[in-house]
């Protein structure tokens, strides 16, 4: 996810209010399927925040189905680990988009925290894996898969509480008609290597997920990297991931260990679930004696940034058109009559008629005139020519 600003013009949901009880309010980060916003519900007088998918998968009835069923099973876990789910809705012709109403985590995510802060030390790592595990073998008991376990998805308090966020939506999505490259790219480098075969995921696919995560909270980075999404995801398929060790001084072997098994290419080699992996993570943490430590949210987060900033004024619904009155029938009797002009006697157009007759006959002797004096001219020239031929003789 990246961080965007708060209700840009072309966003219509700020100032909305989503079932008649969610107010959305700043946005506070978006991805490929979904946005994320800071709401109120305004039933409760609570803070919520509001998971807003892509419209496009509003007309999907299968993604619909998977939404609403992950969401109630989700909606029914409880663990400190876990970002609450409170309830659901959308989805329907011509109404707002799917959309999940959760806890709304006063914080940030891993991923800023890693961005801020680089590689943790062990103790460091080891508290925040230990809820993240938490969370995840919570949903294993209920038979619940993440399918997307990534530094994106878990989410730090500012009170040091870690928790991991998406249960379901994952799954939702890739049945749905629609796919998403930008999931896939947010993915690639925490996939299993059968997630990338047949797509297929249990408990040890979220196990893979959280081993590298291990190795990113001890390293600093992933241990694929490649020059497309496909690339990195394929070469899990005939690579193992490296030590931590190898790659950073000074991770103990414990922790080397915890992480090769928790990545072996074959599931059967991994951890069963997250809890098995949890158990050898507080054996580590006891056999090395790693103090207690109080993960500290990122300083410069996206969650930070929206709530400083204000929420804008509730959008007022249209007004609704004034009901159509049906055509009144007016009898002819009825009807207005015609605006008379009436004509002035003897006057055209403001004008005396005798003043139009004056100038009428004066035009007419105006035009005799001019008719005999042209007739005169003619005669005289034409007399001219005449008895100067008579004489032409005479005059040569």
């Amino acid at each position: 996810m990246s961080a965007v600003d708060a209700y840009p013009p072309t966003d219509p949901l700020p100032g909305t209010v989503l079932d008649g009880r969610y107010r959305v309010d700043v946005m506070i980060a978006t991805g490929g399927m979904s946005a994320v916003y800071r709401g109120l519900d305004l039933r409760l007088d609570r803070p919520v925040a509001l998971k807003v998918m892509d419209s496009r998968y509003a007309g999907d009835a299968q993604f619909l189905t998977r939404f609403q069923r992950e969401a109630r099973a989700v909606a029914r876990l409880t663990d400190p680990g876990l970002v609450a789910v409170y309830d659901q809705g959308g989805g329907n012709v011509g109404g707002p988009p799917p959309f999940l109403v959760m806890e709304l985590v006063e914080g940030g995510t891993l991923r800023e925290l890693l961005r801020e802060r680089g590689p943790m030390p062990p103790h460091a790592a080891a508290a925040v894996l230990g809820p993240v595990l938490g969370g995840l073998a919570a949903a294993h008991r209920a038979g619940l898969v993440h399918r997307d376990v990534k530094p994106e998805n878990v989410l730090i308090s500012d009170d040091g509480d870690v928790k991991i966020a998406d249960f379901g939506l994952v799954r939702a999505v890739a049945e749905a008609k629609i796919t998403s490259t930008s999931v896939i790219l947010g993915t690639a480098a925490y996939l299993s290597p059968e997630q990338v075969s047949t797509g297929d995921a249990d408990p040890r696919s979220d196990v893979y997920g959280a081993g590298i995560l291990a190795f990113e909270l001890l390293t600093g980075r992933t241990p694929f990297v490649g020059d497309s999404a496909l690339a990195v995801a394929y070469q899990r398929m005939d690579n193992d991931v490296p030590t931590p060790s190898s790659v950073i001084a000074g991770v103990p072997a414990q922790f080397d260990d915890l992480v090769l098994r928790a990545t072996a290419r074959d599931p059967a080699a991994r951890y069963a679930d997250a809890r098995e992996m949890g158990a050898d993570l507080e054996a580590i943490v006891d056999e090395l004696g790693l103090p207690p430590f109080r993960v500290p949210a990122p300083t410069d987060s996206a969650q930070h940034a929206s709530a400083s900033l204000p929420a804008p004024p509730p959008r007022t619904a249209a007004a609704a058109p004034a009901p159509r009155q049906p055509t009144r029938t007016l009898p002819r009797d009825d009807w207005p009559a015609e605006p008379q002009y009436e004509s002035e006697t003897g006057r055209f157009a403001g004008i005396d008629i005798e003043d139009f007759y004056w100038a009428r006959q004066r035009a007419r002797r105006t035009l005799l005139f001019w008719v005999v004096a042209v007739l005169t001219l003619t005669a005289l020239i034409a007399a001219g020519a005449w008895t100067a031929g008579s004489n032409l003789n005479n005059l040569l």
